[in-house]
């Protein structure tokens, strides 16, 4: 009987240590299981010299023995535009790597472009080589890379007039001088890194067209972050800018698009805006205190509070749109205007002179959060002067504290494709003759709308897009 029970742990032990011998062993079948996550990595425009994000894949073994990984290979080894990192390792080739039964590593990629004579995009690729067990595969490297002019905490001090033939990347901000002017011309883009606001003390002109818009956006382009609101800083008038005009400028995904403060220097608004697009600002699209500043035919979407006018001032709209609509990135739960004649300070309430006329424009929101999409607010004796003449709004109650006259009200603008999920926002007109806005506005001295088409002869539409 002792010698049953002798061969039975004998067995028992047997058995343990050959089972324990096959976890320890590696798996060498070419027919083992392992699972590269991906098959490519792609990167949208990387500018030359700043890099891209870091993305990454997962090498897992499936199996329930140890798999050897023979090699992770960067095929473009030291001279390749990419750079990996293999089990939190800085290399061009990590070898004979041993991966643990149902375990797994990782491998981060990133780009850097050098920079070359090329001014259009160019693409670059590589490949990452995976070796083991007689098996070899591959995941491939692409990006778009493009040569700019860098500008890194810059101060224009004299007229200066900028090159449309690169886009200009800012780091750490740019600043024009007082009594300085910079020029941009039509086609230039613009890309600002986190820290890097405008900050204008002279004068800014952006000569765009419909074709060849000035843009002004964040530098991350890649997929994930290129539409991310809060992406740079914004443009910031200050209290000695004068003669500023903006025409067919796109400014968006700033934390503030737009602020302009302090009255004039002079007799000429401080600010223009002529068809122009100012979209996706985290907070103010348009923040406008105590200035001079006119507003004709622009589009201003999406943003956390769309324009607000604060502590009185001189301010025309003309056929605008001011629109927003709860996205991926924000909530729509703030008016999309706001006006005060007031600013709370240290030693308490300062008022000041208002005057804004507001003409055959469109103040609409959907009706997630908010009933009155205007609301004024007017406090002391100043002067105060507000009109509405032939707008279209959405208001549970009229704005009160103003003049209103053949406004249209909670009529849906029946705007042309407005898709939140898919973040599609076409903030045109239906071609519908029914659209309530048609050849609802009043007549101005503008010919032409957003799109830089005519405008009807007599009454044109209510918005920045005429009806074609």
């Amino acid at each position: 009987m002792k010698k049953v029970v002798v061969y039975c742990l004998l067995l028992i032990t047997y058995c343990c240590i050959q089972t324990s011998c096959k976890k320890d062993s590696f798996i060498t079948s070419n027919q083992a299981s392992v699972n590269i996550t991906t098959d490519s990595l792609k990167y949208d425009t990387v500018f030359t010299t700043t890099g891209s994000i870091t993305k990454s894949f997962k090498i897992i073994n499936e199996n329930n023995q140890k798999l050897l990984l023979n090699t992770v290979k960067l095929m473009g080894g030291i001279s390749s535009a990419y750079k990996i990192n293999v089990n939190s390792v800085p290399t061009t080739e990590a070898s004979n790597i041993e991966l643990a039964a149902n375990d797994s590593i990782y491998v981060f990629v990133s780009a850097t472009i050098n920079p070359s004579g090329a001014n259009l995009p160019f693409i670059v690729s590589d490949s990452i080589q995976i070796k083991y067990n007689g098996n070899t595969q591959y995941v491939q490297l692409q990006a778009f890379g493009q040569n700019a002019i860098f500008l890194r905490n810059q101060t224009i001090s004299t007229n200066t007039t900028w090159s449309n033939t690169k886009p200009y990347v800012i780091l750490d901000g740019l600043k024009i001088a007082e009594n300085a002017t910079l020029t941009i011309p039509q086609g230039t883009k613009i890309y600002l890194h986190a820290n890097a606001p405008i900050l204008v003390d002279g004068t800014l002109i952006a000569n765009g067209t419909k074709n060849n818009e000035v843009v002004f956006t964040g530098d991350r382009l890649d997929e994930n972050y290129k539409d991310l609101p809060a992406s740079w800083p914004g443009i910031y008038f200050r209290e000695f800018s004068k003669n500023n005009f903006l025409q067919f400028a796109v400014i968006k995904n700033a934390y503030q698009a737009v602020v302009a403060e302090k009255p004039s220097v002079n007799i000429n608004p401080k600010l223009i805006l002529q068809q122009c697009i100012l979209d996706n600002a985290f907070k103010e699209g348009l923040l406008l205190v105590n200035t001079f500043a006119q507003i004709n035919n622009s589009l201003i979407s999406n943003c956390g509070n769309n324009v607000f006018i604060s502590y009185g001032g001189n301010y025309s709209f003309t056929n605008c749109t001011v629109v927003a609509y709860s996205s991926k990135y924000i909530t729509h739960k703030n008016e999309v205007l706001g006006i005060t004649n007031f600013a709370n300070t240290i030693g308490g309430v300062v008022t000041a002179n208002l005057s804004a006329t507001f003409r055959n424009t469109i103040f609409w929101g959907d009706n997630s959060f908010v009933d009155n999409e205007i609301q004024i607010a007017k406090q002391g004796a100043n002067p105060f002067t507000v009109l509405f003449e032939n707008n279209l709004y959405k208001n549970a109650t009229d704005p009160v504290n103003a003049t209103l006259t053949n406004n249209l009200k909670n009529i849906n603008p029946t705007f042309n494709t407005v898709d939140v999920n898919k973040n599609i926002f076409d903030f045109r007109i239906t071609k519908d003759a029914a659209a309530p806005g048609i050849n609802k506005g009043v007549a101005t001295t503008f010919a032409k709308d957003l799109d830089d088409k005519a405008r009807s002869v007599g009454l044109p539409d209510i918005g920045c897009y005429e009806k074609q």
